[in-house]
């Protein structure tokens, strides 16, 4: 079955209703130009609403845009996420997933086959549209990519689709691109950092009709 992943979660009642529909990611956004920033303490109380990881909740991932040790280390201490997703350099990734130990998925704007990432140390790739210049921030801008880029793609690890995904397209995206697992945010929101419970409930429901592909989801 395919992987869901609901990013940008900043109530406790979105989080109740991913635990309740057995999302496999919840994302807490620590970037300050993003709608949907939470600050640590935030993300604490939203970790405390609903099951971990261990208790059969959703996995949770934070994610960082070109942040710094101290930075990460502050939001660890108040919540214990699973995964880390980066929005930085290759190599700066990788000194991310040593320094702290936990599984780095690193985010790849794709304009062509010869954009997508062939390392195999990273613990997992997010799959999505290339930031252009005007963009204030590299990701949850609602934007899409030519998925077919990413077909018959032998993906050194782990990775998911990202990028302008709604209820409406998320069956076509897995299929065209063969997504083992697909990560949204501004296509379940009535606006801007403000989830519907109405959205999410139908992407969840048309991701798990789409393409079935057997994949490592941790």
């Amino acid at each position: 079955m395919t992987g869901v992943k609901i990013c940008g979660i900043r109530d406790v009642q979105m989080m109740a209703l991913c635990a309740r529909l057995k999302v496999d990611w919840v994302g807490f956004v620590f970037c300050e130009t993003s709608p949907r920033v939470v600050m640590a303490d935030q993300a604490s109380r939203l970790h405390d609403s609903a099951p971990s990881a261990q208790e059969n909740g959703p996995l949770r991932v934070g994610l960082f845009v070109k942040a710094d040790d101290r930075s990460i280390e502050q939001v660890l201490k108040a919540v214990p996420l699973d995964i880390l997703q980066i929005y930085d350099t290759a190599d700066r990734a990788l000194e991310i997933q040593s320094r702290f130990g936990r599984p780095v998925w690193r985010a790849c704007g794709i304009a062509s086959r010869a954009d997508l990432p062939t390392d195999p140390q990273m613990s997992g790739y997010v799959i999505e549209a290339p930031k252009q210049a005007q963009d204030s921030r590299p990701g949850g801008l609602g934007r899409t990519f030519d998925w077919s880029l990413t077909q018959n793609w032998a993906s050194p690890s782990f990775w998911m689709l990202a990028g302008g995904l709604t209820p409406q397209n998320v069956r076509n995206a897995i299929q065209e691109s063969q997504a083992p697992a697909v990560d949204v945010s501004s296509g379940v929101e009535s606006s801007p950092g403000y989830k519907s419970a109405e959205l999410i409930e139908k992407f969840v429901a048309n991701a798990r009709k789409g393409l079935d592909l057997t994949s490592n989801l941790s």
